[in-house]
């Protein structure tokens, strides 16, 4: 008997007649001859930055229903490891997550949702691997540079900071450290770093560097104290391959950022592929996608490229992509502490396979086909390669001669008719003297498991997916709210806190107020103002109004804005209809963030210290605006853009309020 394309897997009994009838290709699955290395994991990973920004304003069931699909072992992506951002008050690539620290006065370990999203992800499988690595730093902490190695001591001390504040305010124990994200490496902060850990009692977390390429592997080599600081190697995107250096170290070797796609089926081909082939190629036994969900709006950078999609909380849709399955079909059936078969490899007609075992009986193997037209991720560039239909027979020796059956989950992307089938349960396959043959049509996954409490866990349909309101308003009147931040507002440069305004008697107690008063140690480059984004990208005819009050006398200044099209690492470069207010009394509407293609300009009347309110309305070509209630410009002619977000912000890095924020658009 053959083995069919129907999905289902049959033994052939005659081995040497079918072998030759079919042309099938001979694989040995075999421990004799030594294990691998150590399987770390799969992860992904929140930050770099604000990426999970509008998961934490879902409704529940919804929001739990999501946290499921993610960290629910035997459930959905099952995921092994969370891997975090240190906010560091700076953009780093869809916004901004607030520091612990603002200045070298303050702590604060409730600000932001990452404390919260571990927490959750440890509820849901209390063995995940926590990572966490900064993007960017307070401005106190480069002393006036944007650098933060200038001072290693004060670098290392924040850091610490942070991974002691996470086990004192939320039980958190965190297993890795990074040293900053993408940048280079600087041997001596990581010895310093090392040394802070210790002398603390941290000697359990692991320094991951240097969170780019594998660079770093020379210096380890010729630099023993270097090498004894670093335990894990992640390098960004590697494209499956490493170098020789970072063999020769000896250290685990992460993909400690990759994926980064859009997570379509081709997204989740580009993560079947390379979730394999890091192994079989690089010898890579973590891989950590860029990024955990979707979860900000789609018209910033990178929109979509996580493993599923929640970019809607006011709706409650969300969206359970091809990745998150493909995640599955690894993480469902090994864990951390498993070890790789050293019989891996590619196969003969194109794709891979590798085999897994925890060393107790239990075998896993995945077998990916991905073709290259549909595996293609962002980055690095993909060479060509061919993949057509094959049949294999897999032959199991040493420990595992002995097996008569394997479970077998099954997914097919149809590009041709987009009927793509993903993380599908098939019959189990009986093995006759310790072989099967599988016949493997292209852009197929695999997994052969003797594990047998995989399950493709399911939700009942979420709500159908909806526009942000056209009528938006918030008060700010959340006595304790659950987060420091207003629900559905983006911070791209700057950091908006809620706030209890002590010092004002009337209806202006509770308010939004952007808090960070010195240029960070940036990642991106940052605008000069600050901004948070909110609402449909889309929008072309509204009216923005909010009151707004001034905290920096004679220099300050606020704006609210419509139209706004950029944001993420672009977001200096922002254009829309800003309309400014100033503590010298003036006022200016600009046509950019950078205030220099100006539309109106003149007195206003305004200062410090007092609340004022804008109305800003743009409708068609035109824009005008009100302050308390009356005309102050009118008829400004705006070309350009014809759509965007609505906006608030503040002139410079400044300490200012806004209260009664509504959006009406038509």
């Amino acid at each position: 008997m053959f083995a069919s394309r129907n999905g289902f897997v049959h033994i052939c009994t005659w081995v040497f007649l079918c072998l030759r009838l079919s042309g099938a290709d001979d694989y040995v699955l075999d421990d004799n001859v030594g294990l691998g290395r150590r399987f770390d994991g799969i992860g992904g990973l929140s930050g770099g930055g604000a990426t999970t920004r509008l998961l934490v304003n879902y409704a529940e069931p919804y929001r739990s229903q999501i946290l499921d699909y993610l960290f629910k072992p035997n459930f959905g992506a099952s995921l092994d490891i969370i891997k975090v951002e240190i906010g560091g008050d700076a953009q780093t690539t869809d916004g901004t997550e607030p520091s612990h620290m603002h200045n070298e006065n303050d702590e604060n370990y409730f600000r932001g949702y990452e404390w919260w999203l571990m927490k959750e992800a440890k509820k849901r499988n209390p063995n995940i691997t926590l990572v966490a690595l900064p993007w960017a730093f307070p401005g106190w902490v480069g002393h006036g540079t944007n650098w933060p190695y200038d001072y290693p001591d004060i670098t290392a001390y924040y850091v610490v900071s942070w991974i002691i504040g996470a086990k004192q305010y939320h039980d958190l124990d965190i297993d890795y450290i990074g040293i900053w994200n993408e940048r280079k490496f600087n041997s001596n902060y990581i010895k310093v770093l090392r040394d802070t850990l210790d002398k603390v009692g941290l000697t359990h977390i692991g320094i991951i560097a240097a969170d780019d390429n594998w660079g770093i592997s020379v210096a380890m080599i010729s630099d023993s104290y270097l090498n004894d600081a670093v335990e894990v190697i992640g390098a960004h995107y590697p494209g499956t391959t490493t170098v020789m250096e970072a063999l020769l170290t000896g250290k685990p070797l992460w993909a400690s950022e990759d994926y980064s796609t859009f997570n379509d089926d081709i997204g989740g081909g580009c993560w079947a592929r390379i979730l394999n082939q890091n192994y079989v190629n690089g010898k890579i036994t973590a891989t950590i996608s860029w990024n955990l969900i979707a979860s900000y709006y789609e018209d910033l950078s990178f929109g979509r490229d996580g493993l599923m999609t929640a970019e809607e909380p006011w709706s409650g849709n969300y969206v359970v992509e091809s990745p998150i399955w493909i995640t599955a079909h690894t993480t469902q059936f090994t864990d951390p502490g498993w070890t790789y078969l050293q019989t891996v490899g590619h196969l003969v007609q194109g794709g891979s396979y590798v085999a897994l075992t925890d060393g107790q009986g239990n075998l896993t193997i995945v077998i990916e086909t991905m073709s290259h037209n549909h595996s293609q991720c962002i980055r690095p560039p993909l060479p060509a390669f061919n993949v057509s239909a094959q049949t294999a027979r897999f032959q199991l020796k040493g420990s595992f001669g002995s097996l008569t059956s394997l479970q077998v989950w099954h997914s097919k992307f149809d590009f041709s008719t987009q009927n793509s089938t993903f993380f599908k349960k098939l019959a189990p396959t009986q093995l006759v003297d310790g072989s099967f043959t599988l016949d493997l049509d292209v852009d197929e996954v695999y997994t052969l498991t003797t594990i047998t409490t995989g399950q493709k866990g399911v939700y009942p349909p979420p709500p159908p997916t909806a526009p942000f309101p056209k009528v938006y308003k918030d008060d700010f009147k959340v006595r304790n709210p659950p987060f420091t931040e207003a629900p559905n507002f983006a911070d791209q440069t700057g950091v908006f806190e809620y706030f209890i305004n002590l010092t004002d008697p009337g209806p202006h107690v509770f308010t939004l107020r952007q808090v960070v008063t010195q240029r960070p140690v940036t990642w991106a480059s940052d605008a000069d103002q600050t901004i948070s984004v909110i609402g449909d990208h889309s929008w072309q005819n509204l009216t923005v109004t909010c009151d707004i009050f001034i905290e920096t006398v004679k220099t300050g200044g606020v704006f609210i804005a419509a139209r706004v099209d950029q944001g993420g690492e672009a977001v200096r470069n922002a254009k829309g209809v800003f309309f400014w207010v100033f503590a010298d009394g003036t006022y200016k509407v600009t046509n950019d963030i950078a205030k220099k293609s100006v539309l109106a300009e003149g007195l206003s009347g305004t200062q410090a210290g007092v609340w004022h309110t804008l109305s800003l309305t743009v409708k068609g070509d035109f824009a005008s605006g009100m302050l308390n209630g009356y005309p102050l410009w009118k008829s400004a002619v705006v070309l350009q853009p014809k759509k965007g977000w609505a906006a608030i912000g503040t002139s410079t890095f400044e300490l200012a309020q806004f209260d009664n924020f509504e959006i009406q658009a038509e």
